[in-house]
């Protein structure tokens, strides 16, 4: 597809990596919203078309097909070790994994016998810990039963654990690279919370790393150095200090990121009803 001309505004204190000559390509189009972008090692993109109740594959040089259909709203997507597909399903209530041969397995619907509100996003370390986000936006709030927006863990083996119980919402949720850092996008205070998080994945040291994010926060990811990418109505770029590095300008409002292609150096943005990229001379971070 043609390049979509975008804008990408700088700051001063722009460090190693280079935003200055960046073009945004539209990939895909004509969905209702799109989310949860995720890129499996197999050389594809998956992604969330989430009032349509579907989840997209898109391969480069190919149309974009439908991967997975339902009724249950999927949002945000992750990707294990070993390629099953970990899906925050709004309506359902529920976080699924599905495996290569297309199984559905309910890992978390339940916090202490008490139903979850509405998983939006979904992390997991390479070695099996997952953490996902459940706040609840607009009519869910009617329909929630914990009295609180919530941060969870899920060990490879064992019960759902509580990370924080909070008062505002959590949104988009990463890992820094090592997978030692788990940060949480506040879609209400508009900041980046993080965590220190050991290899139970025990979380410890809730601290504000960004502040002030204009827009709202959504989904967040990181690159080899650490720098953040924040969904915020447009793509925002953070030290790890949480300085603000760059502001990439997406012709719609951005929803998610993810890194992806072979070399994991183009960065693939939901925004509304399409799906973008833009090349970069940065890596993902893909140890955690």
């Amino acid at each position: 597809m043609r390049p979509v001309v975008a804008a990408l505004l700088v700051c001063s204190c722009a460090v190693a990596q280079d935003f200055s000559k960046l073009t945004v390509e539209k990939v895909a189009g004509g969905f209702r919203f799109t989310e949860g972008p995720v890129w499996s090692p197999d050389g594809f993109l998956l992604f969330s078309d989430v009032p349509n109740s579907r989840i997209h594959r898109w391969t480069p040089g190919k149309a974009v097909e439908v991967f997975r259909e339902d009724k249950n709203f999927g949002n945000g997507n992750a990707l294990d070790a070993q390629g099953r597909l970990y899906t925050c399903e709004h309506t359902a209530r529920r976080v699924v994994r599905t495996d290569k041969k297309g199984k559905v397995e309910v890992l978390a619907e339940k916090f202490d016998g008490t139903r979850l509100s509405s998983p939006n996003d979904i992390v997991v370390r390479r070695d099996g810990h997952v953490w996902f986000t459940d706040p609840a936006f607009g009519s869910q709030m009617d329909v929630r039963e914990l009295e609180f927006h919530g941060i969870f863990h899920l060990p490879p083996k064992g019960a759902l654990e509580l990370v924080a119980a909070m008062k505002t919402r959590p949104n988009g949720v990463t890992l820094a690279p090592k997978g030692h850092t788990l940060y949480v996008a506040d879609s209400d205070a508009k900041c980046v919370r993080a965590w220190d998080v050991d290899r139970q994945g025990k979380a410890a040291n809730e601290r504000v790393v960004i502040s002030g994010i204009p827009g709202v926060p959504d989904g967040i990811r990181t690159d080899e150095k650490g720098n953040l990418y924040v969904a915020a109505d447009e793509l925002l770029v953070y030290s790890p200090e949480g300085k603000p590095l760059a502001r990439i300008e997406i012709p719609e409002k951005a929803s998610n990121c993810a890194f992806g292609d072979a070399d994991y150096q183009t960065l693939y943005i939901t925004a509304e009803t399409s799906v973008y990229r833009v090349r970069l001379n940065v890596k993902g971070s893909i140890e955690y």
